[in-house]
């Protein structure tokens, strides 16, 4: 089953992999994507047999974040344009369909909702990283239930370099690594080595190949009730909560940042030049 931007394979009845399909431009993250996966993830949740969701990307890069271009453009970037829900959605494998909780939501709401949907997903969720993580991408590994890296993996937040913060992200890397990692992450803007990762929490597993590791998750989980999967999961969430003001600062901040005056035009001006806010 391929969509504009990923791949979807069922491997075997027990793991559905998503394949991110376009490595040319970084797999950014944009409208596209973010129902792409979430129509991958609905599969997920109809099959009675899938234990395992893996994400993965060929080539050199995982997923490079937000799309600069869709971004410079987006009217939501004023943040008096709209302002996110109050209460949480409910999402399933019947329920889900892009802005259907908010019609008028910002992209930065549908991002952090993505996110949250990968935590509650009531399957294991297994990002599979072999080069470059950037901005988003970062979020996209951080909520998932595990992270294998090759040497190749690089993690960085440069949202900074931009005059913004990775403002939906964050609350999912914290999750992860605690906030020390996650703070000098977003501060200084420098990357982690796939082997940092790994010490630093932000990656389960570092081998040449996340094969063997899926073998033995499949070992186990085969054996379970796949209901108890999701149940484990509520629990887990329920200890450490993301709730709708979660949401709700995370996306105004970032909506206030990128109304400072420059910084949509730096990003547009990256989008179709390639040149830094600083390269005057």
């Amino acid at each position: 089953m391929s969509h504009g931007t990923v791949r979807v394979q069922h491997q075997d009845p027990a793991v559905l992999r998503i394949t991110l399909t376009r490595p040319e431009r970084g797999n950014t993250v944009d409208s596209e994507l973010i129902a792409d996966l979430h129509e991958a993830f609905s599969a997920a949740e109809k099959s009675d047999s899938c234990r395992l969701v893996l994400i993965e990307s060929p080539g050199q890069v995982f997923c490079n974040g937000m799309d600069m271009a869709e971004a410079a453009g987006d009217e939501t970037f004023d943040p008096g344009s709209s302002a996110p829900a109050s209460s949480d959605p409910v999402y399933g494998p019947d329920t889900y369909a892009p802005n259907a909780y908010a019609p008028d939501a910002p992209h930065g709401s549908e991002f952090f909702r993505l996110l949250r949907r990968i935590t509650e997903l009531p399957r294991l969720t297994l990002a599979c990283v072999d080069g470059r993580v950037a901005g988003g991408g970062v979020g996209l590994a951080a909520a998932c239930d595990l992270v294998h890296t090759t040497e190749r993996g690089v993690f960085n937040l440069p949202e900074a370099l931009w005059g913004l913060l990775p403002c939906s992200v964050l609350p999912f890397l914290i999750r992860r690594t605690g906030f020390r990692t996650a703070g000098t992450m977003t501060l200084t803007t420098l990357p982690l080595t796939a082997r940092e990762a790994l010490e630093r929490g932000l990656a389960d597993e570092l081998s040449p190949d996340p094969a063997p590791l899926v073998r033995r998750l499949l070992s186990r989980l085969t054996k379970v009730d796949g209901r108890l999967i999701g149940e484990a999961k509520g629990y887990l969430r329920a200890l450490h909560p993301l709730t709708a003001e979660t949401e709700h600062r995370a996306v105004t901040e970032f909506a206030r940042l990128a109304a400072v005056p420059g910084v949509r035009e730096g990003i547009a001006r990256f989008a179709a030049e390639g040149r830094y806010p600083w390269e005057r």
